[in-house]
């Protein structure tokens, strides 16, 4: 009961259906000041994208999400899925168990996928201190799925002090996990339809989040939508069902400890190839009605999104492509904003499912070949200062 009222705030928040709402502040309300947010990346996530780990880069910061959706019991929480990491919205009474998921995960990661976890709690009232805010506003994607949108500056000011070693959580005892029921990874890449894929970072420049950036945003959504189906990755029918036994093997040491993973292997080996028969097939498994599962993932799919600036992995044409680029170049130019894009020719979609016959399963869609990560690498190189 306490943990329901702790999220009213959240769940009493209206809903905007149209995405180039993210724009409108309008649209955000103040996070509660007793609030903190989780915050968490991997270190060096170049590295591991280089050696071809991105599947498992995309699984650690996902795993973050599960982590707390399963620890706080709470699966309508405010969060947003960043490729390499993720930041989610606690309300202070649920801190604590939020602490101990974030450790649990730091250690899990590290154990079954060779990286580095780095994860912080860092309370709103200190973010506003600094002399900046916390809002978030809520993005209807289907009927059954919403997902957070945030501004203010907090998120990356906390993401800032998180990689200058405060707020620091440490990493649980060895062998600890985390409760990631229903991280699962077993799509095989997106390949592009219309040209590429391409992720796009904008965050304000100079002039601040004002209605020149708020402009900006909105001719960039505009552009996108151009694009078949707004530039989705995911085809209107699902993508192709083809299993991906990286993905299996990575979700066998997501739900199994070792000792105990060959038969969490087999049986999720086994739920895929009945899945991807239904699905080409087009049949039914008992109350499992596989057509309403697809639309069902196209329209929960996370592929655009507000963090503190706009994110989006998006299907597009070379010619729509230079469109954006230009538009980007001439706000950069003229202190507006700052950006970085990368582009590949597929994306990957990372998924959690609480449960079979559930609605409310998300997916996160990210670039194949660095995404995100690689965006946000090209974006600090234009931040950097000419040497």
């Amino acid at each position: 009961m306490t943990q329901a009222a702790d999220m009213q705030f959240y769940d009493d928040l209206p809903l905007f259906e149209a995405f180039e709402g993210v724009a409108d502040e309008g649209n955000y309300r103040p996070l509660p000041d007793g609030w903190v947010l989780a915050v968490a990346d991997i270190v060096d996530s170049t590295s591991a994208i280089a050696e071809g780990r991105y599947k498992a880069v995309n699984m650690a910061g996902a795993s973050v999400i599960s982590a707390l959706m399963n620890a706080l019991d709470e699966r309508n929480l405010p969060f947003v899925f960043g490729g390499d990491g993720a930041l989610a919205a606690i309300p202070a009474a649920m801190a604590s168990k939020a602490r101990a998921a974030l450790a649990a995960a730091k250690t899990w990661v590290a154990e079954e996928l060779g990286l580095e976890l780095r994860a912080a709690l860092v309370p709103v009232a200190d973010i506003r201190a600094s002399g900046l805010d916390m809002r978030v506003a809520r993005f209807k994607a289907s009927e059954e799925v919403s997902y957070a949108m945030f501004s203010g500056g907090g998120a990356s000011w906390a993401e800032a002090e998180m990689k200058a070693g405060r707020y620091q959580i440490e990493a649980a005892a060895a062998g600890s996990r985390p409760d990631l029921t229903g991280l699962s990874c077993r799509w095989n890449p997106i390949v592009s339809r219309h040209g590429a894929i391409v992720s796009i970072i904008a965050i304000p420049g100079l002039r601040g989040n004002g209605p020149e950036f708020q402009a900006l945003v909105g001719d960039i959504v505009a552009l996108a939508e151009g694009e078949e189906r707004g530039g989705h990755p995911v085809p209107e029918n699902g993508p192709e069902p083809r299993l991906s036994m990286q993905g299996v093997a990575v979700e066998s040491r997501a739900v199994a400890p070792r000792g105990r993973r060959f038969l969490a292997w087999s049986w999720i080996t086994l739920q895929s190839l009945v899945l991807f028969l239904c699905f080409k097939l087009g049949w039914n498994l008992g109350k499992f009605d596989t057509t309403q599962y697809k639309r069902d993932l196209v329209r929960n799919s996370d592929f655009r999104k507000f963090d503190d600036g706009l994110k989006m992995t998006i299907d597009i044409g070379i010619e729509r492509l230079s469109q954006i680029e230009e538009r980007l170049k001439r706000a950069a130019e003229s202190g507006v904003s700052s950006y970085g894009l990368h582009q590949q020719d597929s994306a990957l979609m990372t998924c959690i499912v609480p449960a079979a016959m559930s609605r409310d399963h998300v997916h996160f869609i990210d670039g194949a070949a660095g995404g995100y990560a690689m965006a946000a690498k090209n974006l600090k190189a234009a931040l950097a200062p000419a040497s």
